[in-house]
């Protein structure tokens, strides 16, 4: 891997047009950060204050804005997991992994290996249907490891599922991290969940269009589930 550089975003601006009787709507404006490689960046806020948006710039999915990002050496090793998995249903959990290589990439070997680690290895011969949607979320994760990426970018992954089965996610996608490290930027509106998985949280408000608050988060393993710890860490950051 050769993602030694730091992610650099800059947003001047970033409007929505105006769309019949609609105003045009100020989304982003004078957004500007770091991303250190290998470390978990939160960008967490309230439903509509921009987070998807700043991710989609990121990605290079929306060029329709003032500023600039620069992903450094890793901008061609880059994957994204959205808030649906996004599987085909007429292909098998390990046909869409293998959809994500090209034909005869050396990765598709490690395809039965990843399945096993998210959970799936009973189920790679299964249809989608026949997936919880837990299960489908486990195979999003493994779609995104398996190309071995530079930056991974996660918006809301595990939107719409229960706590328990959202909190068994996060302890797997914490494993995945550090068993293949990489630099992740991950979007939630959950507070626990930013606390939980982030070395670092940047906050947007709505009607700020911008950053509010840019915090590091220290906690040890231990602490990310321990409930008061996490209480204590959202105290100190989200009451600012």
């Amino acid at each position: 891997m050769n993602g030694t550089a730091p992610i650099r975003v800059l947003v001047d601006r970033k409007i929505f047009p105006a769309v019949g009787d609609r105003d045009a709507q100020l989304v982003l404006k004078d957004v500007s950060f770091e991303v250190a490689p290998r470390s978990f960046l939160v960008i967490t806020g309230p439903s509509g204050c921009g987070k998807s948006t700043l991710l989609n710039i990121i990605a290079g999915l929306d060029n329709n804005y003032e500023g600039k990002v620069d992903l450094g050496p890793a901008s061609d090793r880059l994957a994204f997991i959205f808030q649906t998995p996004r599987l085909l249903p007429w292909r098998t959990v390990y046909e869409n992994i293998a959809l994500a290589l090209p034909d005869s990439d050396p990765r598709q070997a490690k395809i039965p290996a990843m399945l096993e680690s998210v959970g799936l290895g009973h189920s790679m011969n299964a249809y989608p249907e026949r997936l919880s949607l837990g299960m489908q979320r486990r195979a999003a994760l493994a779609r995104g490891f398996i190309l071995e990426p530079e930056i991974l970018l996660m918006d809301e992954p595990f939107v719409s599922l229960d706590d328990p089965t959202a909190a068994s996610l996060r302890s797997l996608l914490t494993e995945l991290w550090h068993t293949h490290p990489t630099t992740v930027i991950f979007v939630t509106h959950d507070r626990t969940e930013a606390i939980q998985l982030g070395t670092r949280i940047l906050r947007l408000a709505p009607g700020k269009a911008s950053v509010v608050q840019d915090a590091s988060i220290n906690l040890t393993e231990e602490q990310r589930h321990d409930r008061a710890a996490i209480l204590a860490e959202q105290n100190r950051i989200f009451a600012a």
